[in-house]
This record gives structure tokens, C-alpha cells and sequence, in this order.
């Protein structure tokens, strides 16, 4: 699965016909090759740099993680549990796992956020998974939210890894991967 993305990429060390500081970056062809990257671009708040680095650490394959709640562990998004009996008590989450993963996907939940309060401000319909974001962030705090949500966004990667289908609506996905910068104006 990442081979095709490898050999593609060039090496410092090899006479590759592109210059290595041109400016222009391949991640977007990169990421347009790569079935799994494609179908990752398809959820809110995962971008390019999300998509092609959870594709880089897993190959594209979630198979030899049991389930979402493990694959999200594997991040350190995961509350801590300390359960006696009938009482369970989540704490904070772990921090164990991949930092840079971490937290790209806080900052993408981040933006999800701040979109979903824009636009709810702005008077349009919110639903699905930023309607659930805003209502955790009513609940407690911002930043809790940014981690429930960041958490929830590690297990929608995985479920859609799993299938191998895209979530949600698909307009998006044609946006995102049509899209040639990803700079933001200024």
C-alpha cells in the first residue's frame, strides 16, 4: 500500500528529475494515488498532512488493531480508567502513542469546532459530527471537547480504514481532493 507512495517520492540521494527545493510540494498527488488517503480526506478535519501521515504509520491497514477504542489508544487519545466494581471513573487522556498524530488530530478536531460554532452562529444547520462536538463542548469545556472530539475523529479513521468507504458526504471529498493549494490566503 505505501510502496506506490514511496516510489514515487524522491531521495535526496538519487538523480531524481525534480529539484528538491522548488517550493511545490507532492503531497497532494500523493495523496490523490492513495485510495486510503482519499477516503480519510473524506472525514471533517482530516487533511492532507493527517491523511498521508495516518497512512504513513498504519500502510493504509488497521487489520492488526482490535477495534477503534485500541487504534484511538494507540494515539493516546483514550481516557485513563480507574474502575472498582460497579463505579468507573475516565480520567485525562493518556498522551501515550504518536505525539505528531495526537496532535494533528486535536487540531483538526480544533477546526471542526470552530467551524461548527460558526456556523451555528451564522444560522446555518449543523449536524452529524459537529452538532455532537458542540453539544460535548455545552457539557464541559473546549478543550475537553477538542479531545472528545479528536478521540472520536481517531475512531471514524479507523472505521473507514476498515471498510475502505468514505464517510459522510461526498461533496466534500470531491473538494478536497480537487483542491490545488492548500495555503491559506492571507
Amino acid at each position: 500500500m505505501l510502496q506506490p507512495l514511496l516510489s514515487i517520492w524522491p531521495s535526496p540521494c538519487s538523480n531524481s528529475p525534480w529539484p528538491m527545493n522548488t517550493g511545490k510540494s507532492s503531497t497532494p498527488t500523493l495523496a490523490r494515488q492513495s485510495r486510503a488517503c482519499t477516503t480519510l480526506l473524506s472525514i471533517p478535519g482530516i487533511g492532507l498532512l493527517t491523511a498521508t501521515a495516518l497512512v504513513a504509520a498504519t500502510s493504509g491497514d488497521v487489520t492488526h488493531f482490535k477495534d477503534a477504542r485500541h487504534f484511538a489508544s494507540w494515539f493516546g487519545l483514550t481516557p485513563r480508567e480507574h474502575s472498582s466494581g460497579n463505579s468507573r471513573f475516565l480520567g485525562s487522556i493518556s498522551k501515550r502513542g504518536d505525539r505528531y498524530l495526537r496532535m494533528l488530530l486535536t487540531h483538526g478536531a480544533r477546526s471542526v469546532l470552530r467551524a461548527a460554532k460558526v456556523a451555528e452562529g451564522a444560522g446555518k444547520e449543523v449536524g452529524g459530527v459537529r452538532r455532537w462536538a458542540l453539544d460535548v463542548q455545552r457539557r464541559s469545556n473546549h478543550n475537553k471537547a477538542a479531545c472528545a472530539l479528536a478521540n472520536k475523529l481517531a475512531r471514524i479513521c479507523y472505521a473507514t480504514l476498515r471498510d475502505k468507504t468514505p464517510f459522510g458526504e461526498s461533496d466534500r471529498l470531491s473538494r478536497k481532493i480537487t483542491r490545488e493549494s492548500f495555503v491559506m490566503p492571507a
